[in-house]
């Protein structure tokens, strides 16, 4: 046989090979997964992304639906008391020892409950011998030797119905409604993870033990190590620390509820005074699903993937008309309860409560159903999915510990597959090219065989109610647009090029190195300057951002709305020929993203990129600067659905006490920020002013500076600099910030606001003054900070049982005028507000008398240390401080020798910026109080 005979063979088999669809998924070789003789699965992996640290986690495989009647809301309680005493750790002695360690309660420590499982969340710093071994023992506490103890429970109680009050409401009181004809017939529908106040309040203490001695059990746990440590020790001290634990005799089966299938549509109305918006929620009947186990399920899992990519893309596009039919629509697979699935469809209708939203909605639905997808469709979204997956696959070696982490815990719960990023591209290669559009169309089988619906519309409650659409006429809906003559989807043919003309590029005319940074400072031809930092933190990751001086504060009262909303009617309308559907046509299968911004200081771009779409970045930012885009219908419908989706907003207490206080706090000036924007605000934008102003602000680019960060080459962006960046119109002119002279009320201000019908009050208070901006005050002042925090938790919430959440920010600005402000939230109870506010006026007077303990700052600067160590290997941090140095300005070494001003801080120190910031006169405070009567 000849050779070209033997080569056209082995080509023709080689691309006729088609992957065995039967083929069982395999497991990431990356991931030990074990077991022990007790039960208890632990998964290890070794990954260095962020180095020194290892992410722990407990997964418990049982949630609120297995609580008896009697203990709805216990294992949410249980979750609690994981923190509150242990055999080897007295109450709080885990918070207090993993803040010493650099390990921040709440922003890295912490836990949840659910329906179905409960999950234990432990980054460990291992820079320290003893401190990985140390973890292990406070995660196998958590396993088996939790004390609850009767005045630990007791004093926990307060503390998780302050959680519960926390997320009392309109939304809470419309989903209460909801769950139980979403759940019908299922025990999902009465047991909410956060279970009932009066149970947990008064519940017996056995009840609770029963609980944990029932479901904390080996053979319904696992274990997760992921971070930077070797697998044998790890797996060494899993075996430690749990090898000996066993389950209980007679144990309780661990059951899995059923959730029938709906036996007829359901519609349900439901109102509520406080709720802001009309929204409906389409649930298509639920169904069993089984776990993704062979290659062609994974295939199956794709199609429906692009099946609900392609479908809420159409949906999107109707948010583009000039008379939208709804605010916002998506739809997707959702598995509300595990081991079962639903096709789920939200549609918000903002201050419309008619049908006109769900009727367009079925209408793509059954457009869908008629005629299916269109080939253009189908190609664009394999493309994104790839281009998804290829970056992916890039960052392989530069994924954090915390995504691997999140995997496992999915595997152990739904066995959702991990067969590793290397094999998920190869048969994302495999198989994407081999779906067809006939395949995503028969997804909409899915939903004809699962075609009992459950629809509810949630909305406001009005004094003329007569006008919401009645339950049967929300049911007719389907029906009535079955009947319709509906055409098939057109695709608009959409130009594949950026720009139309390449620019005539400008120079390179000088370069300068910063060895302190790391970074080459380029000064380009036409006056603007780059700062360009190459990293290795991220293998295909480009960020930018570009600042100079000027903003929105240079504009008065007649332009405020039109100078607020300027960036956002800008996106709305696209740019150069696209308009923002049509751009995302453009850049599928790629990774870019570029928007103009403006501060209340600043004038700017944002943007980030892969590093094979930094052209593509380049030339957004160019078409930004020289060809904005007007479209008159696409203002329009800006404005529309901004009127609609605020129309109702003061019904929100929140809103309501915000918008009063900031009115008293910056003394009704009418150019104070606007922190609650109000339909009416819309009404005022004029599209020709716009345009002139941004026109004033982005299209000279002098004295713009550009910052890049990310694992791009120099000589890869130089020639894109000088080709997009250089050749940007610029003309010497001066751009400076103003100070509008929007200043905090002096003195002593008090507002009180009753609203809302739930028992929930809010204290806000701020403490501000002028005083000369500088980088050691600032450092202090976000000290006082975190210091205050710590007491506010051992205070406030532990002994006085008032707060589940709360705390104190500062915020210390250099321009427009050097100033600070000291911000303390705590929500609590309305009969709780007196003690609160003596309690935190106290902690402060306290720092300002004596200082801080010692302690409670090496646990800050611990907790500081730990965050720059990976801060310091983040592009977007390196991004946001080289634009900072640049303007407003400030000591880079602040940054690059971070923990020496850190570990310089003493206690009085603290005492003394204390005493400079928090003795001010100028103290607003606001209290949030429900409706009296209420």
């Amino acid at each position: 046989m000849k050779l070209f005979t033997l080569l056209f063979l082995f080509l023709s088999s080689s691309v006729l090979a088609q992957p065995n669809l039967n083929d069982t998924l395999p497991v990431d070789p990356h991931v030990k997964i074990g077991k022990l003789s007790n039960g208890l699965t632990y998964y290890i992996r070794q990954n260095e992304k962020p180095d020194q640290k290892v992410e722990l986690r407990l997964v418990v495989n049982a949630g609120s639906i297995l609580e008896n009647d009697n203990q709805q809301g216990l294992a949410h309680l249980s979750e609690h008391m994981a923190f509150n005493g242990t055999k080897n750790f007295r109450k709080n002695e885990i918070i207090s020892f993993l803040q010493s360690i650099g390990v921040g309660f709440g922003s890295d420590l912490n836990a949840y409950t659910s329906f179905d499982e409960t999950v234990y969340i432990l980054p460990i710093p291992t820079d320290k011998p003893g401190n990985i071994e140390k973890g292990f023992q406070i995660l196998d506490d958590w396993a088996h030797n939790v004390t609850d103890n009767d005045s630990d429970i007791d004093g926990e109680r307060p503390i998780v119905l302050e959680e519960s009050r926390l997320g009392k409401g309109a939304q809470d009181r419309i989903d209460r409604k909801i769950f139980p004809l979403l759940f019908a017939g299922s025990l999902y529908a009465k047991r909410l993870p956060i279970g009932i106040d009066s149970i947990v309040e008064h519940a017996p203490y056995e009840a609770l033990r029963s609980f944990y001695k029932d479901w904390y059990r080996p053979n319904l746990m696992a274990v997760i190590v992921v971070g930077d440590i070797e697998p044998s020790r790890a797996e060494a001290l899993v075996k430690k620390y749990f090898g000996p634990n066993t389950n209980p005799q007679n144990e309780r089966a661990r059951i899995h509820p059923e959730v029938p299938p709906y036996k007829k549509s359901v519609a349900e109305v439901i109102t509520d005074k406080e709720a802001t918006s009309y929204m409906y929620r389409v649930y298509y009947s639920p169904y069993k699903i089984k776990p993704v186990v062979t290659l062609g399920d994974y295939k199956n899992e794709l199609i429906k993937n692009i099946f609900s990519d392609l479908l809420n893309q159409r949906l999107r596009e109707l948010t583009q008309k000039e008379n939208p039919p709804f605010v916002y629509a998506a739809c997707g697979f959702n598995s509300e309860a595990r081991g079962y699935e639903s096709f789920t469809g939200y549609i918000g209708t903002g201050n419309s409560d008619s049908l006109t939203g769900l009727k367009a909605f079925e209408q793509e639905i059954a457009r869908v159903k008629k005629f299916g997808f269109t080939e253009e469709e189908l190609k664009r979204s394999k493309a994104d999915m790839l281009n998804y997956i290829e970056r992916a696959f890039n960052e392989k070696n530069k994924t954090e510990s915390a995504n691997y982490a999140e995997e496992y815990i999915r595997n152990f719960l739904t066995k959702e597959p991990i067969p590793g990023i290397t094999n998920e591209l190869k048969y994302y290669k495999e198989l994407l090219p081999g779906i067809t559009v006939n395949d995503v169309n028969a997804v909409i089988n899915i939903l004809s065989q699962n075609s009992n619906k459950f629809i509810a519309l949630s909305g406001p409650q009005t004094k003329d109610s007569s006008s919401l659409p009645t339950d049967a006429e929300i049911l007719a809906v389907a029906d009535e647009v079955q009947k319709m003559d509906l055409k098939p989807y057109e695709e608009k043919a959409v130009q594949s090029s950026l720009l139309t003309e390449i620019p005539k590029a400008g120079k390179i005319v000088n370069t300068k190195a910063n060895s302190l940074l790391g970074t080459t400072d380029f000064t380009l031809s036409n006056g603007i300057t780059v700062t360009f930092k190459h990293t290795d933190f991220k293998n295909d990751q480009l960020l930018m951002s570009a600042v100079r001086p000027g903003g929105k504060n240079n504009y008065g009262l007649a332009d405020k709305y039109n100078a607020e909303y300027m960036m956002s009617v800008i996106s709305s309308m696209g740019v150069g020929n696209f308009s923002p559907l049509d751009l995302k046509k453009a850049l599928s299968g790629k990774t870019v993203s570029v928007h103009p911004a403006m501060s209340q200081v600043t004038t700017g771009f944002s943007g980030s990129s892969s590093i094979k779409d930094a052209e593509a970045m380049m030339q957004l930012v160019y078409l930004y600067a020289t060809a904005p885009r007007t479209d008159t219908a696409l203002f329009r419908s800006f404005i529309q659905k901004n009127k609609a989706q605020l129309a109702f907003l003061s019904a929100n207490p929140q809103a309501v006490f915000i918008d009063t206080l900031f009115k008293a706090m910056y003394n009704d000036n009418p150019l104070a920020p606007i922190a609650v924007p109000k339909p009416g605000y819309f009404d005022a934008l004029n599209l020709d002013r716009i345009m002139q102003m941004y026109k004033e602000n982005f299209q000279n680019e002098y004295g713009m500076h550009f910052t890049f960060v990310g694992s791009i080459s120099a000589d890869s962006l130089k020639p894109l600099l000088e080709k997009y960046i250089a050749s940007l119109p610029s003309v010497k002119k001066a751009f400076n910030y103003v100070d509008n002279k929007v200043r905090i009320a002096s003195g002593e201000v008090n507002v009180n606001v009753y609203k809302g019908k739930e028992p929930k009050a809010m204290i806000f208070r701020v403490y501000s003054g002028e005083i000369p901006y500088s980088d050691e005050l600032n450092l202090k002042a976000e000290a006082i900070s975190e210091i205050l925090n710590i007491r506010i938790d051992e205070e406030l919430r532990e002994k006085l049982k008032a707060i589940y959440g709360g705390g104190t920010q500062v915020q210390f600005e250099k321009i427009p005028y050097s100033n600070y402000s000291f911000f303390l939230t705590l929500p609590t109870g309305p009969e709780k507000v007196d003690t609160l506010l003596r309690a935190a006026t106290a902690e402060i007077q306290d720092i300002i008398k004596n200082g801080p303990s010692k302690e409670n700052l090496d646990k800050v600067k611990k907790q500081w240390e730990e965050q720059h160590k990976v801060n310091i290997k983040e592009n977007n941090i390196w991004l946001s401080e080289l634009q900072h140095f640049y303007f407003p300005g400030g000591n880079p070494d602040y940054f690059i020798h971070y923990d020496k001003y850190v570990n310089a801080l003493t206690p009085k120190d603290i005492q003394e910026a204390a005493k400079l910031l928090l003795t001010t006169k100028n103290v607003v405070t606001g209290i949030l109080r429900p409706e009296k009567g209420n």
